[in-house]
């Protein structure tokens, strides 16, 4: 006797009502796609359970796949049997023995789904776990306290039994909220962005300013990877890399230097929304949070706002920048993201930026200059990068070649 389950729990999929089915399929699809590589396993879905059908798989490299799909609350590697005490019982002992570390203390907690089933939890919990006591002389109950919980859960199916609860990603399945672009920075902050956008069920692409000489390839390349650890949470990513020069370069002539700040996010996000809508996402995903910079105060967003009507979600608008150096840490972007090449964002910060400026007086300065037929062909020179989570090979191309 062996695992040959792996029970997945979902958590807030269980909340949905007539969608559910929808989220569910959705979650199915990205479990299948994140275990191409075992060709052999089966996959069934239940209203409120998913189970993986083992075929003599390792077991370990299955569970570490499962570990960074979104939807997924919790999962377990399991063992089946029929719904019998006396099977119920052995197949508990053969877990226990099974274990390869030193345990001394274990409890027993029966999760009993189907009412039908002959014996309520606490007899269930009685004969288990005597049947373990009697024929495992170096084991004692610990209510409280024990180094193994033994589950068993009884459901109109069969009888599961797994000692492992192994926390999920959370969240709801990859593109179950749409498409989204994310504007994706060298910094710390919008790759953190990015990962919460995709754990709430956002598709995402990266958009990414890019402005030589003065940023350098290795900046464009420190974009491109942490781009790249974003896809292993979906399995592909796609970058655009908007040449930024030009427009930066005139936006240092004519604006006011304590308003260029100002204008430059204006026209990021001007660019950002006419790639959105080449690309057919609903929003633009960034990584400001309230105060944290001059272009990040709440008069700075509500100037900037102003050249779009298009949803802008700000996944860390709360957050403290301790959080957002913990969260990129847990991601592997932070040591990326500290690498000592700086953006375009960086490189033409204004020395006393304004972090109040004001819509008419923005509106006045930028009057003076046609950024239209710049931004045009800045969208059409888009350099646009695929590439997948298992895969070191890119395909490139313009976004021009795409319309």
């Amino acid at each position: 006797m062996k695992y040959d389950h792996i029970i997945i729990r979902y958590g807030e999929l269980s909340t949905k009502g007539r969608n559910r089915k929808g989220f569910v399929d959705r979650l199915r699809r990205s479990i299948k796609k994140a275990l191409q590589p075992f060709p052999s396993i089966k996959i069934e879905a239940t209203r409120d359970r998913m189970y993986i059908l083992l075929n003599d798989e390792m077991v370990e490299p299955i569970l570490d796949k499962l570990k960074g799909i979104f939807g997924i609350q919790s999962f377990s590697p399991a063992i089946k049997v029929e719904k019998d005490l006396e099977e119920i019982k052995k197949a508990a002992l053969f877990y226990v023995k099974d274990i390869k570390e030193d345990i001394q203390t274990f409890k027993v907690t029966t999760k009993r789904a189907d009412k039908e089933f002959p014996y309520d939890t606490d007899e269930i919990n009685h004969n288990v776990g005597g049947y373990i006591l009697k024929n495992h002389e170096n084991l004692k109950v610990d209510v409280r306290k024990p180094e193994l919980n033994l589950l068993v859960e009884v459901r109109k199916e069969a009888v599961f039994l797994t000692g492992r609860v192994i926390p999920g990603a959370g969240g709801l399945p990859y593109g179950t909220s749409g498409k989204a672009m994310l504007m994706l920075s060298g910094g710390i902050d919008s790759p953190v962005a990015g990962y919460l956008s995709m754990k709430r069920g956002l598709e995402i692409e990266c958009i990414h300013f890019y402005s030589p000489p003065y940023t350098s390839e290795r900046s464009k390349q420190k974009v491109i990877d942490l781009a790249e650890v974003l896809s292993g949470f979906s399995g592909h990513m796609t970058l655009h890399v908007v040449p930024f020069t030009a427009i930066q370069t005139l936006i240092q002539k004519q604006v006011p230097e304590n308003y260029t700040m100002t204008t430059t996010r204006r026209l990021m996000l001007k660019i950002a929304d006419k790639l959105r809508e080449k690309n057919e996402a609903l929003a633009i995903v960034t990584g400001e949070s309230l105060g944290q910079v001059a272009s990040q105060t709440l008069d700075s967003m509500y100037t900037i706002n102003e050249v779009t009507n298009t949803p802008i979600l700000r996944p860390l608008i709360t957050m403290d920048k301790n959080d957002i150096i913990a969260t990129a840490n847990e991601l592997g972007t932070l040591d990326i993201s500290n690498r000592p090449f700086e953006d375009c964002c960086t490189v033409f910060t204004p020395a006393n930026p304004k972090t109040k400026p004001k819509r008419d007086k923005v509106n006045h300065y930028e009057s003076f200059v046609d950024f239209e037929e710049l931004i045009t062909e800045a969208v059409h020179l888009t350099e646009t990068l695929y590439f997948s989570a298992k895969s070191d090979n890119k395909k490139t191309l313009k976004e021009a070649d795409l319309f």
